[in-house]
């Protein structure tokens, strides 16, 4: 909806400042903050005002689509401007900058409607143009008016080197995949999908854990092999080579910080399959208090990991956040006394003061070569990446037997379920029971979002059987429930947290591992010593109003 102006008016200096500013990409969020206005509305009302303008929340308006269809979309990317409504000729405009009179003189000679600008948001523009054109689109324009209609296209470089192609070609090329990069890792995507369908590409990320597609622009199907190429020319990979998987590693470098990406190529039916997993340490911290642990659990794992010696084991499907708890523990535990050498694959960040050994099968070095070379070097810490056979499992335990704490990851559905697991690759029971001090098993829940999540009643839920009721009406706790903003790309949800399980090995769970006892029993054995299970911990999280009954059924299962 239009708002009208408000009574605050910016002096002309100011105005001319905010002028060059705009036109220099300045974020309108650090403008706000640098000239003293509390929020970023008051500084637009005050822009609008100044102008003789309105100003409008493009968050709550509905878009126009018969508007946006026969509205020139080349205007819509050039001038980052977005089509709000029209009445008997006069056309309302958002613009991003409502100091460029020229780019609004522009559209309205292009169209032949009288403009009337509406000042906003600049982000919400931006946003609304992905939204309805998908990343990378303003690109794909510029490559069409390149080729025109003609049959021959970039993707008939497929088989070439994009640097012989033309220069304006590669710049563009460049350009839409550096576009498809910077806005993965601007919406905190941990994984990229780029598929190739039948009827196209398609490109999904992976925020919070839950792939999301992104709508991307019909004619960016004709560029499908050029992005492939362009993408294995980052990562140092034969761009001729279509008939067998590859892997690389590509370095970029946005906003001011390095992110390095994990490039995955596999052929499949219809061309090549990309996942490109994002590594950005900058923007994650290492911290055993920031990942979720409740105090208990986190003063249990603190004795674990300053034990002298023993196996400390860590457990959960793939993107459960394992390396990144295990991380944590060497961070808390790392010291000018401590040699700590990990061997990973691969090596996801790199860790100051820590050794790290990235695996290489093809010339032999796997865990478990690589472990035994690690106990020459005198380590008071080992860290291996995942134990995934029976040589790594053994040289774990005699590792842990000759005075080593070493730190892993097992492949398993709960804590008590490793010691079975490890029983059958091969190791000796007693050498398993005997050597494993703790095992935590994790999942990622999503965390409500801070700016949209609404209180909701027991009655308005689905509740699973397991589920303390009776906690929330005895102490008369009030549940939230996600609802979607802008803020949370309209999930709901912002960020992860993790749920956890820990088991410490006493006296009573070795002899039952020693048996080969069943899991079932383990488990009741160590939740009588106090255990909380994932999905008690998960019921806890949802009672504390961090996540929901939704993503706690999502992760795990009933106890």
């Amino acid at each position: 909806m239009i708002q009208q102006k408000s009574a605050v008016r910016i002096d002309r200096d100011k105005l001319q400042y905010l002028d060059d500013a705009l036109r220099s990409s300045r974020s309108i969020v650090e403008l706000s903050a640098e000239m003293d206005y509390r929020r970023v509305d008051d500084l637009l009302s005050a822009i609008a005002n100044s102008l003789g303008l309105s100003t409008v929340n493009l968050d709550s308006i509905d878009v126009d689509n018969q508007l946006l269809e026969i509205f020139p979309a080349k205007l819509i990317h050039r001038y980052e401007v977005f089509p709000i409504s029209e009445k008997r000729g006069e056309l309302h405009l958002a613009v991003s900058n409502p100091f460029d009179f020229n780019a609004i003189d522009a559209v309205g000679a292009a169209t032949g409607k009288t403009i009337t600008p509406v000042v906003t948001d600049p982000d919400q523009v931006r946003g609304l143009i992905k939204t309805h054109f998908g990343v990378g689109a303003d690109t794909i324009n510029g490559l069409m008016s390149i080729h025109g209609n003609d049959s021959e296209s970039i993707q008939d470089l497929a088989g070439q080197d994009l640097e012989d192609a033309e220069a304006a070609q590669q710049a563009s090329v460049v350009r839409l995949v550096n576009e498809i990069l910077t806005e993965a890792i601007e919406s905190r995507t941990s994984d990229i999908h780029i598929e190739a369908q039948e009827k196209g590409i398609k490109i999904r990320y992976r925020i919070d854990g839950v792939l999301q597609r992104q709508p991307v622009p019909q004619e960016m199907n004709r560029f499908q092999n050029a992005i492939v190429s362009r993408l294995k020319i980052m990562a140092k990979l034969n761009i001729a080579e279509k008939r067998v998987p590859q892997d690389g590693r590509i370095k970029i470098r946005v906003k001011g910080r390095e992110v390095d990406i994990r490039v995955s190529i596999i052929p499949m039916l219809h061309g090549e399959g990309i996942v490109m997993r994002i590594l950005d340490k900058e923007n994650l911290s290492f911290s055993l208090r920031g990942i979720g642990m409740s105090e208990s659990v986190y003063q249990q794992f603190q004795k674990l990991i300053k034990l002298p010696h023993g196996i400390v084991l860590v457990t959960g499907p793939t993107g459960s956040g394992k390396t990144t708890t295990l991380y944590s523990a060497l961070e808390e535990i790392k010291n000018e006394d401590t040699k700590i050498i990990t061997t990973e694959d691969p090596i996801e960040y790199q860790l100051d003061g820590i050794n790290q050994i990235q695996v290489h099968k093809k010339v032999g070095l796997t865990f478990a070569t690589s472990l035994r070379s690690i106990l020459r070097h005198d380590p008071d810490v080992v860290l291996v990446g995942e134990i995934r056979d029976l040589e790594t499992a053994e040289n774990a335990t005699q590792a842990s037997l000759t005075g080593h704490l070493v730190f892993s990851t097992l492949h398993t559905n709960d804590s008590a379920g490793a010691f079975m697991r490890l029983c059958d690759m091969g190791v000796d029971p007693f050498l398993v029971t005997s050597t494993i001090e703790g095992i935590l098993a994790q999942r990622l829940v999503r965390k409500l979002c801070n700016e949209c999540s609404q209180p909701v009643s027991l009655d308005e839920l689905d509740i699973p059987e397991d589920f303390p009721v009776d906690k929330v009406q005895s102490e008369g706790l009030t549940l939230r429930k996600q609802v979607g903003c802008p803020a949370c790309r309209n999930t709901g949800y912002s960020g992860r947290l993790g749920i956890y399980e820990l088991l410490v090995s006493s006296d009573r769970i070795r002899a039952l591992a020693g048996e080969k006892a069943p899991t079932n029993e383990i488990k009741k054995a160590a939740v009588e010593e106090g255990m909380t299970t994932l999905r008690m911990d998960g019921w806890e999280k949802v009672l504390n109003g961090v996540t929901t009954v939704e993503e706690v059924l999502r992760v795990s299962k009933t106890d």
